[in-house]
C-alpha cells in the first residue's frame, strides 16, 4: 500500500508540475497580448462558433470564462456558448496533455467539432428565446486598463535584489522540479520525447518567474496559478489515481467496469455536471488505465466544462441550467453513438 501511495504521489506531482507551468505560460501570453484573442468574437454568428470553440478548446479556463463573459453582456449567443462549454475540459486540458498525449489531440479535436454543430443547433431550436436570459455580470479580469512589461530589462536585477516571498518560493519549487527531472525521480524513466518536453517547458516557466515583474507575478501567477489551481490540481489528480489504482489493482474491478460500461458512461456524464475542475480525472485515469472505453471519456469531456461556468452561475441560473441540460444530453448522445460503434 505504501509503494501505490508513493506511486500516486509521485505521478500526481509530475502531472501538477507540468500543468503549474502551462498555465504560467497561458497567464503569461494572456498578458502579453492583453487578450486580444477575445476581439474576434464579436460579428457574425458563425464566426462566433467557430471563436468560442476554438477559445473553449484552449487549455485552461481563460477563454471559456471569456465567452461566458460576452454571453452575459449580450455580445454572444447561448450556442457559441454551448459551442465553448463542450469543446472545453478546463484545468483537466492540461493533465490529458500530460497523461494521453496523443489522444489528447484527437479529444480536442472532436470535442471542438461537437461544440461546433451544437451550438448551431442551439440557436437553431432555440433561436432568441433566451436571449433575455443574460443579465450584466462577470467581467473577465484581464487587467486591460494596465500596460503590462513582461519583461523589464532594466528592473529584473532590482526585483532580485529585493526579491518577494513570492518570486524565491516559485523559482525554488521550479528548480526542484528541474532537478527531479533530471535526476530521474520525476517524468518517465528513461529519456524520451516527454522527458525533454517536460524539461524544456520547466525551464520557460523558470525564465518566466525569474523575469516578470512582481505586479505580474503576485497577480497572476502567485495569487491565481500557484495559490488558487495548483493545490486544488495536485489533490484531484493524487486522489484520482490513488482511486483508480484502489479500483484496478486492489479491488480488480476492471472487468466489472468493463462489463457495465452504460454504467459508467452514465456515471460519467453525472459528474460531468458539477462545475468544478477535478472529478473529471478519476475517469481519465480510468481510462488511461483501459478501466473503461473512450466512449466513457468524451462523453466526460463533453458534459464537463471545468470551472468555466462558475461566473455564469452567479449571473444566471437560469442559463446555467440550459446549458448543463445541452451539454448532457450532447454528451449522452456522443457518448451512447460512440459505444455502439465500439469506442
Amino acid at each position: 500500500m505504501i509503494a501505490l501511495f508513493r506511486e500516486s504521489f509521485t505521478h500526481a506531482l509530475m502531472i501538477t508540475g507540468f500543468v503549474f507551468v502551462m498555465m504560467l505560460v497561458i497567464e503569461y501570453l494572456n498578458v502579453l497580448t492583453q487578450g486580444v484573442w477575445q476581439s474576434g468574437l464579436r460579428g457574425s454568428r458563425w464566426r462566433q462558433y467557430l471563436l468560442a470553440s476554438l477559445l473553449g478548446a484552449t487549455p485552461g479556463c481563460l477563454g471559456a470564462f471569456a465567452v461566458v463573459s460576452l454571453y452575459s453582456h449580450r455580445v454572444v449567443s447561448l450556442g457559441a456558448l454551448v459551442a465553448a462549454m463542450i469543446a472545453t475540459s478546463g484545468d483537466e486540458s492540461f493533465v490529458m496533455l500530460s497523461m494521453i498525449p496523443g489522444t489528447a489531440g484527437f479529444v480536442f479535436l472532436l470535442l471542438l467539432l461537437v461544440g461546433l454543430v451544437a451550438g448551431v443547433l442551439t440557436d437553431k431550436l432555440l433561436g432568441e428565446k433566451v436571449a433575455k436570459w443574460a443579465t450584466i455580470g462577470h467581467e473577465l479580469d484581464l487587467h486591460e486598463e494596465e500596460v503590462c512589461d513582461c519583461f523589464p530589462r532594466g528592473q529584473i536585477v532590482k526585483q532580485w535584489k529585493d526579491c518577494s516571498l513570492s518570486r524565491g518560493t516559485l523559482v525554488l519549487v521550479l528548480s526542484l522540479f528541474i532537478f527531479g527531472l533530471l535526476a530521474g525521480y520525476l517524468g518517465p524513466p528513461a529519456w524520451n520525447w516527454v522527458r525533454i518536453s517536460l524539461l524544456l517547458t520547466s525551464g520557460v516557466g523558470l525564465f518566466i518567474v525569474a523575469t516578470v515583474p512582481d505586479h505580474f507575478l503576485e497577480t497572476h501567477l502567485w495569487e491565481h496559478v500557484a495559490k488558487n489551481h495548483v493545490p486544488r490540481i495536485f489533490l484531484w489528480t493524487f486522489g484520482a489515481l490513488l482511486i483508480m489504482h484502489v479500483m484496478v489493482d486492489q479491488l480488480q474491478l476492471t472487468g466489472w467496469m468493463q462489463e457495465n460500461r452504460l454504467l459508467m458512461l452514465l456515471a460519467a456524464c453525472i459528474v460531468g455536471l458539477v462545475p468544478e475542475s477535478g472529478p473529471h480525472l478519476v475517469f481519465l485515469t480510468l481510462y488511461t488505465q483501459g478501466a473503461v472505453p473512450f466512449s466513457v471519456l468524451i462523453a466526460s469531456s463533453i458534459v464537463q466544462d471545468g470551472h468555466g461556468m462558475l461566473p455564469l452561475l452567479a449571473d444566471s441560473r437560469t442559463s446555467f441550467i440550459t446549458v448543463k441540460a445541452i451539454n448532457l444530453a450532447v454528451g449522452l448522445l456522443i457518448g451512447f453513438t460512440g459505444y455502439l460503434i465500439g469506442w
